[in-house]
């Protein structure tokens, strides 16, 4: 009798040591990235993860959004980033600048940044730690993951809950009447980039003078 072991297609050594060596490589890239001598806060040090629909911004767009923030926030300012992490990166080279700054993210990967790192997830808006006061951040700048009215709203009551007042929201174009309607934003004239060109154009909003227009 043949041993039905026979008809499950076995990999070769030879494929075997290359997948090996395969899952080896990304561990130690994984690695690197996280030890003292790589720049952990630059964009891009933690790779996007599609399936959780993280797009980086490009380098010029974190950028300029980390330096509206910061002047928007003020000296001794606090900013809080929603579901931004490469603007949260962005900030972090400035450290020492005269500001604080958190991140709120639902991606456990970026517990690497520590007590700045709060774990957000848009399903629980006010699922928040207590030391989070309500409106104790001088701008909170989101970018919610998702295209949907249900993603904004709920990230709006986050939003709403921790600023004093001042918001910058990163969403879709077609997201601009119902971000007017959740949070009385209005469209800039600055228009974000990501490092891979999306099929939606993305715009951002403000409910204050700033200068992204």
């Amino acid at each position: 009798m043949d041993d039905d072991d026979d008809d499950i297609p076995q990999l070769s050594s030879h494929a075997l040591a290359a997948l090996q060596e395969f899952y080896l490589e990304q561990q130690h890239r994984e690695g690197m990235k996280t030890s003292q001598g790589f720049n952990q806060y630059s964009v891009g040090s933690i790779e996007e993860d599609w399936q959780l629909s993280q797009f980086w911004y490009s380098d010029e767009t974190a950028s300029c959004l980390a330096n509206e923030a910061v002047v928007a926030a003020g000296k001794g300012g606090r900013i809080a980033c929603v579901s931004a992490p490469s603007v949260y990166q962005k900030l972090k080279e400035q450290d020492g600048k005269g500001f604080s700054v958190c991140i709120l993210e639902y991606d456990r990967r970026f517990s690497v940044y520590g007590e700045e790192f709060i774990f957000y997830d848009y399903n629980h808006p006010l699922n928040l730690p207590e030391n989070l006061l309500p409106h104790s951040f001088d701008i909170v700048i989101a970018d919610p993951p998702y295209l949907s009215e249900e993603c904004l709203q709920k990230t709006a009551e986050t939003i709403k809950y921790l600023t004093k007042g001042k918001i910058l929201l990163c969403t879709g174009a077609i997201m601009e009447e119902q971000a007017a309607k959740h949070l009385g934003v209005k469209i800039c004239k600055f228009i974000p980039k990501h490092s891979r060109n999306l099929a939606n154009e993305f715009r951002c909003y403000v409910n204050y003078a700033s200068g992204l227009d």
